[in-house]
């Protein structure tokens, strides 16, 4: 029959058909008895524990390096974003700015409190912070009123009346550097930098702009010496002032001048030079200086 000739296989033929099925008996006993499963490594708990410790003190060191530097700072001028930075509420910062606005300053953490209401634990987060000028922090004994009225030449100690002390804007290298502290450097700062204005000084807190002077050696200074001849200015009237005109100011550029005018007509005026320290990026620690050269008519 045709079907038989389907089983008909040359020796070659079976040759590879035998060989093909010791194979698969092969390969289904190497699966039946062989285990091929890997075994579990068990990881050294000391050893990893250690790994993950390092790892922790490197999170906790890049951590610390990323929070933000906050810097001593005189509370009276803290603003609505400084008092957001600082975990103050909103009505917290309100509070001190309500009080600011009433011309009247902080003088120490706990009237600070006082006013904004604010927990303890936050006060002795912001405490140490607070950074307050040295006649708040370092009184030196005063004349009374009645006194000095008796008295106008009495002099108050480690300083001189007003009638004794040398006018700064006449003052020379060789007076200046009488004062401990005031090397020729820095009496040539002073003359160069009192020379770059016709008239000199308008007042001695200008002495802040002067490279070198810290706040001790001006206090030196000015136990010594008063702008008795101040330079006249014309002062630009805060409300009306133009951003031309305010660029014309000391340590006013463009991009403040904007915001001090955007600043104005939110509050259709200012009432007070204080409130310029509530405009974005004014540069406070300049806000007396900038002050001479302003009025409010």
């Amino acid at each position: 029959m045709a079907y038989k000739s389907h089983f008909k296989f040359s020796n070659s033929q079976r040759n590879g058909i035998f060989l093909l099925a010791v194979l698969i008996i092969i390969f289904q006993c190497i699966y039946a008895f062989v285990d091929f499963s890997s075994e579990s490594v068990q990881p050294d708990k000391k050893v990893l524990e250690k790994f993950r410790q390092q790892v922790d003190s490197i999170k906790k060191v890049e951590l610390e390096k990323s929070k933000p530097i906050v810097y001593p700072f005189n509370p009276n001028y803290i603003t609505d974003f400084k008092g957001y930075t600082l975990g103050m509420s909103t009505e917290e910062i309100d509070r001190l700015l309500k009080f600011r606005e009433e011309n009247q300053w902080i003088h120490s953490a706990q009237q600070f409190q006082e006013v904004t209401k604010i927990s303890d634990s936050l006060l002795d987060q912001l405490s140490p912070l607070f950074k307050f000028p040295d006649w708040v922090t370092d009184p030196k004994p005063q004349v009374s009123r009645t006194d000095y009225s008796k008295n106008p030449n009495h002099r108050i100690s480690g300083s001189k009346t007003y009638d004794q002390k040398i006018d700064l804007n006449k003052a020379t290298a060789q007076e200046l550097q009488k004062v401990n502290g005031v090397g020729e450097k820095l009496s040539d700062n002073i003359i160069r930098y009192r020379n770059r204005f016709k008239g000199g000084f308008i007042s001695e807190v200008q002495l802040q702009d002067i490279y070198g002077l810290t706040p001790e050696v001006i206090e030196r200074i000015t136990n010594d010496f008063a702008v008795k001849t101040p330079r006249h200015i014309e002062k630009i009237n805060l409300n009306t002032a133009t951003k031309d005109q305010l660029v014309t100011i000391q340590h006013i550029d463009y991009e403040i001048a904007h915001y001090i005018i955007e600043e104005r007509t939110l509050r259709e005026g200012f009432k007070s030079f204080d409130e310029l320290l509530k405009v974005k990026k004014f540069p406070i620690r300049k806000f007396e200086i900038i002050k001479l050269y302003l009025t409010l008519n």
